[in-house]
């Protein structure tokens, strides 16, 4: 069994999945903005700047493919993942996905400060939130589970995560 965190940027994806990554033997931790950033040689902004968005989605396409040919991992992809229906299909019958919900105002907080975010490196950082936000909701409530992370410390998040599983067995 393979566990998919889905959500936009800031949710808290990578976080969780390290947390609970160390709560379930046998689990491989996989971060496909990382694998994309290994196999490319370049940050995320690089290719982005250089190849834009369309490149990088098929370039995490790929990834993801290919890390779902594999079993027991705990994968947290990139935000923008599901933007694709095949990633969803893919996702969706090779894992059992967790959406991480956040509101726009938390996920702002948590982002505010970072620059290695090529789309939230705007003007109207926050807008730019709720627009991404608006854009993708309906693909993310594709999930099998929705996980709310608003004033959550990440322990209570990955409680809940961890009852879930015990219960879609």
């Amino acid at each position: 069994m393979n566990i998919s965190l889905i959500g936009m940027m800031g949710s808290g994806k990578t976080t969780i999945a390290q947390i609970l990554t160390k709560k379930l033997t046998g689990f491989a931790f996989v971060d496909t903005d990382l694998l994309i950033i290994s196999k490319e040689k370049r940050t995320i902004n690089e290719i982005f700047e250089k190849n834009g968005e369309n490149y990088f989605r098929k370039i995490e396409s790929e990834i993801l493919k290919n890390v779902l040919k594999n079993d027991n991992q705990l994968i947290s992809t990139g935000g923008g993942i599901i933007k694709s229906v095949d990633n969803i299909k893919l996702l969706k019958e090779n894992s059992v996905v967790f959406y991480l919900k956040a509101s726009p105002d938390t996920l702002y907080e948590r982002v505010k400060n970072n620059k290695e975010r090529p789309l939230l490196n705007v003007e109207g950082m926050r807008g730019k939130i709720i627009t991404l936000l608006d854009e993708r909701e309906n693909f993310y409530l594709k999930a099998h589970h929705i996980i709310i992370t608003d004033n959550k410390t990440p322990d209570i998040i990955v409680n809940e995560i961890l009852k879930e599983i015990k219960n879609h067995d």
